[in-house]
C-alpha cells in the first residue's frame, strides 16, 4: 500500500466516521496499515513500538498467528449462534475463565465489552442484595454506558449523570494523598477508615456493592498499597456488601497475575473482565459470578441479556488467547519484565528527568506522573485536560517511534505481556530520548 492509500483512508474516516470522546473537527487520526507483535505501522512506513496496548488491550501483541488461526477455524465451524443455544466455544471459554479466577467462582455471563459487563454486575449485585447504592472511587473509569459512566470517577461522568444510587469515595493514591499520608501504610489505613465512614454515613443497608478497579488504570495505574483490597473485603463482609472487582484493564496478565486482585489475599464476589481476554482481536467481556450469586438466579429470572452474549467467534478467540498465554508463559514474562526491566529503569529515569514526579506499576502496566515542579508536584496538565507540554511529549514519542498511552498529566507504558527484553529496553530508551529532546 502507498501513502496515497493512507490519505484515502484518512479522508474517508473524516467523511464518514464519528469518533469516541472527541470533538469531531479537532482530531486527526493516524491511518494504520498493519501490525505485528509489539509494532504497528502507517501507510507511510512509519513503525511504532506499541507501548499503549492500543486502549490497553493488546496483551498478546498484534496478529498472534495461533489466535488468528483459531478465529479462522471457528468461522468455518460456527460463525454465530443465538445466546439461548449452547455452543462448545462458549463452554470452553467460560471453563477456562472460572478456573483462572479460582476461589468460589462458578459461572460466567458473557457480554460484548467491559461497560456492559459493569452494567450487568451492578444489576446482579442490586438484585442479589435487594439494595441499591453502588460505591466507587474518584479517579476511576468503568465504561461509557448508563450505570458504568455514573460509577466512573473522572470528568467523563459529568455530562452523563442521569443515573441514581451512585456514591463516590477516595481510593488510595499516596503521591497525591487525600489523607495527608506519608507512607503506604498510612495511606492504606486512612483510605480504609474513609471508606468505612462513607459506608456508615451512606447507610450499610442501602449499599449493594463496592465497585473498584483492582488497579485503577486510566486514572494513573494506581497500584493499591499492600492490605487495601483485603481491607475492602473485610468491610464488605462486615456490612454485608458485595465487592465487584473491575478487571477490564488490569486483568489477563497485565499486572503479572491473571487477575490483579490476586496480588491480595482476598477474593471478590463478582469480577468484570474484557480487553485482554481476547487481546482485543474480537470484542468480548463478561462477569465471573460467585456461587452464592449464581444460586440467587437458579429459580429467579435474571432480567438481562445481550444479542451476542457468548458469541462463538469471540469465545473461541478467548480460548486461543488464554491457551497461548499459558503455553508461552506470557503472564510470567509480564511479571519478570516489570520487576527486572521496566520498574528499575523507570526508577533511574526518574532521577534523570525532572519532569517525572512519580512512577507506579506492576507487570506491563505502568503510570508516570509528569510534573512541572517536583517540589510542589504541580502536574504538567490540569486534572481533566491536556496541555501543550503533554501534547509535545506524546508527539515527540511518536516521532521517535514510540506509542505511549496518555491521560491528563500522565504517560502510561503498557507493552504486550509477551514483549521481549530488547523491546522493553528500547521503549524505555525512546521515552527517555523524547524527554531529553524536550529538556524535561
Amino acid at each position: 500500500m502507498s501513502s496515497d492509500d493512507g490519505k484515502k483512508v484518512f479522508e474517508n474516516d473524516r467523511k464518514y466516521v464519528f469518533h469516541s470522546w472527541s470533538a469531531q473537527g479537532q482530531i486527526s487520526p493516524m491511518s494504520i496499515e498493519g501490525a505485528q507483535g509489539s509494532y504497528f505501522w502507517d501507510y507511510d512506513g512509519h513503525r511504532y513500538l506499541d507501548f499503549s496496548g492500543q486502549l490497553v488491550f493488546t496483551n498478546i501483541g498484534h496478529q498472534h498467528p495461533k489466535v488468528i488461526e483459531a478465529i479462522k477455524k471457528q468461522a468455518d465451524v460456527l460463525a454465530t449462534i443465538a445466546p439461548q443455544h449452547a455452543n462448545k466455544a462458549r463452554n470452553e471459554a467460560a471453563e477456562r475463565i472460572v478456573e483462572l479466577a479460582g476461589g468460589h467462582f462458578a459461572k460466567v455471563f458473557f457480554t460484548n465489552a467491559g461497560a456492559d459487563g459493569i452494567e450487568n454486575a451492578v444489576r446482579m449485585a442490586r438484585l442479589h442484595t435487594g439494595k441499591n447504592k453502588i460505591l466507587s472511587t474518584y479517579r476511576s473509569y468503568h465504561g461509557n454506558t448508563g450505570a458504568a459512566i455514573n460509577a466512573t470517577g473522572d470528568p467523563r461522568r459529568f455530562p452523563n449523570e442521569f443515573g441514581h444510587g451512585h456514591v463516590h469515595f477516595w481510593g488510595p493514591y499516596l503521591y497525591r494523598s487525600a489523607f495527608w499520608a506519608t507512607s503506604p501504610e498510612e495511606e492504606c489505613q486512612r483510605a480504609l477508615e474513609h471508606l468505612e465512614q462513607t459506608i456508615i454515613f451512606e447507610g450499610p443497608k442501602t449499599i449493594a456493592a463496592i465497585l473498584i478497579e483492582s488497579v485503577p488504570g486510566t486514572a494513573g495505574v494506581l497500584v493499591p498499597p499492600k492490605g487495601y483490597l483485603d481491607g475492602v473485603r473485610a468491610l464488605c463482609d462486615k456490612y454485608e456488601i458485595l465487592w465487584i472487582a473491575d478487571e477490564v484493564m488490569a486483568g489477563f496478565g497485565r499486572t503479572g497475575k491473571w487477575f490483579a486482585f490476586q496480588h491480595s489475599n482476598s477474593i471478590p464476589d463478582l469480577i468484570v473482565f474484557a480487553k485482554g481476554v481476547t487481546s482485543g482481536y474480537v470484542p468480548l467481556g463478561g462477569v465471573v459470578i460467585s456461587e452464592k450469586i449464581v444460586e440467587t438466579f437458579n429459580d429467579r429470572v435474571f432480567p438481562g441479556g445481550l444479542t451476542y452474549s457468548g458469541h462463538p467467534l469471540a469465545c473461541a478467540t478467548a480460548v486461543a488467547t488464554i491457551d497461548v498465554m499459558k503455553e508461552e508463559k506470557m503472564v510470567e514474562n509480564a511479571a519478570r519484565i516489570g520487576s527486572e526491566i521496566i520498574g528499575p529503569t523507570l526508577a533511574e529515569l526518574a532521577k534523570k528527568h525532572s519532569s517525572i514526579g512519580d512512577v507506579r506499576g506492576q507487570g506491563v502496566f505502568w503510570g508516570i506522573d509528569m510534573v512541572s515542579d517536583r517540589a510542589t508536584r504541580e502536574p504538567l496538565a490540569p486534572y481533566g485536560a491536556s496541555s501543550p507540554k503533554m501534547n509535545e511529549i506524546v508527539a515527540t514519542c511518536k516521532k521517535n517511534g514510540l506509542m505511549p498511552f496518555n491521560n491528563f498529566n500522565r504517560i502510561h507504558l503498557n507493552p504486550p505481556c509477551n514483549v521481549s527484553d530488547s523491546e522493553a529496553k528500547l521503549g524505555l530508551e525512546l521515552f527517555s530520548k523524547s524527554l531529553s529532546e524536550l529538556s524535561l
